[in-house]
């Protein structure tokens, strides 16, 4: 059987809302250091870098949010 060459969009199952982040209230660490600034809009937590606020924000739910604040906690994501 011949394998489907048709390409599914990257963000398809994506169940997240398109969210207004134009008055979002950005937040900085309490140090001020780093480029990542997050908010809560509607129940999510978009977190963007503050040297691009351009870019597009990732947006997390409450669960994805404590799965990624967990794993960076325990140094999940520190380089070796």
């Amino acid at each position: 059987m011949a394998e489907s060459t048709t390409k599914q969009h990257p963000l398809a199952g994506w169940d997240k809302p398109e969210l207004d982040l134009s008055d979002a209230d950005w937040h900085s660490s309490s140090r001020g250091l780093g480029d990542v600034q997050i908010a809560f809009v509607e129940g999510f937590i978009a977190m963007r870098n503050s040297g691009s606020p351009e870019s597009p924000s990732l947006i997390f739910t409450p669960a994805e949010w404590g799965a990624f604040v967990s794993g960076a906690r325990e140094g999940e994501f520190d380089l070796t």
